[in-house]
């Protein structure tokens, strides 16, 4: 399957708004924080940061579907989809203002709980989704 723009704009908002939020929820008591500061103190922070995702995500996906568009199957590797974190992640950190530690704990392991997701439960809970671009509606 090559997704379609659309179908990568409505895969990454649903992943990260599903998947993303349910780890985000999971990890949070056990994400390192500043000396002093509490859960509440920095749950705004990370739950800033997944509503982050997923509003650059749009510009992303707009700058990633025109680099397709050189390859001869307009798609790219799996293994391509997981390293656009590197940008994506250092972007965010210079954007959000949050303590590195906490940030990086959760920005990793939420971009690998998302990737992982698209190539595993949506392709179970979906079954169409990938024929149709990755569409979900």
């Amino acid at each position: 399957m090559t997704p379609t723009l659309f179908g990568r704009i409505q895969s990454r908002i649903f992943i990260v708004l599903t998947f993303g939020l349910l780890w985000t929820v999971i990890v949070l008591p056990v994400l390192p924080r500043p000396a002093g500061a509490s859960i509440g103190d920095i749950a705004g922070d990370v739950f800033s940061a997944l509503v982050a995702v997923v509003l650059l995500g749009l510009v992303w996906e707009c700058i990633y579907h025109l680099l397709q568009q050189i390859r001869w199957e307009k798609d790219w590797p799996s293994f391509f989809g997981l390293i656009t974190g590197i940008p994506e992640g250092l972007l965010l950190f210079f954007v959000l203002d949050m303590p590195a530690a906490t940030f990086w704990t959760h920005f990793i392991t939420t971009w690998i709980v998302v990737w992982l997701a698209a190539h595993g439960p949506m392709r179970v809970l979906f079954p169409r989704w990938r024929f149709k671009g990755g569409r979900l509606v």
